[in-house]
């Protein structure tokens, strides 16, 4: 038995669980969420809980057993707490702007960048530090997508370390040229 599927999951006070059909809706205080499950697994409700079992037992179906339970508990938590990412922007000049549904960066281009911020994401920028644009929402992939995808515009370099990373993220820093040349004199 998979060590995560085989976990029930706990459904929160003020949140509703719909199965039908092999679909699932969430639906909470933040928002709804619908996932369509694969017919390799079967997912009940009871004494307010959800489990997730398996119809076969080969490798695909002990995956998915897994795959199914973490989503659902993903929707779960996410439509009564939400999901947000911090992203940090390193560098001299380097700067970010919200303006309706567009977040502009401007991270050392000889232009800015506009990103159409998509729907159900909401991206703000932190009150102390406005260099950290914290995106959040209730769906995590989205949520991690879109972080993944702000921080593609400017990938940290290992040298001086600038560019957009996230809050967490550790950036291995390399010597240079000049730490080569004092080392070999």
């Amino acid at each position: 038995m998979s060590r995560i599927g085989k976990v029930p999951i706990p459904v929160p006070n003020g949140v509703q669980v719909t199965i039908a059909n092999r679909e699932v809706k969430v639906k909470g205080p933040k928002g709804e969420l619908s996932y369509t499950f694969s017919p390799l697994v079967e997912v009940s409700q009871a004494d307010g809980k959800i489990i997730v079992k398996r119809n076969q037992d080969d490798r695909v179906g002990r995956a998915f057993h897994g795959l199914t339970r973490a989503l659902i508990k993903n929707m779960v938590v996410g439509v009564t707490n939400g999901f947000e990412k911090k992203l940090q922007l390193v560098g001299v000049g380097f700067k970010a702007q919200v303006s309706g549904k567009k977040l502009v960066l401007n991270v050392g281009y000889s232009h800015p960048i506009d990103y159409l911020i998509p729907e159900g994401i909401k991206v703000e920028l932190d009150k102390e530090d406005k260099n950290i644009v914290v995106i959040s929402g209730i769906d995590r992939q989205r949520v991690g997508e879109t972080a993944a995808q702000i921080r593609k515009f400017k990938v940290p370099e290992p040298y001086k370390g600038k560019g957009i990373r996230y809050i967490d993220e550790y950036v291995r820093r390399k010597a240079g040229k000049a730490a080569v040349k004092a080392a070999a004199a």
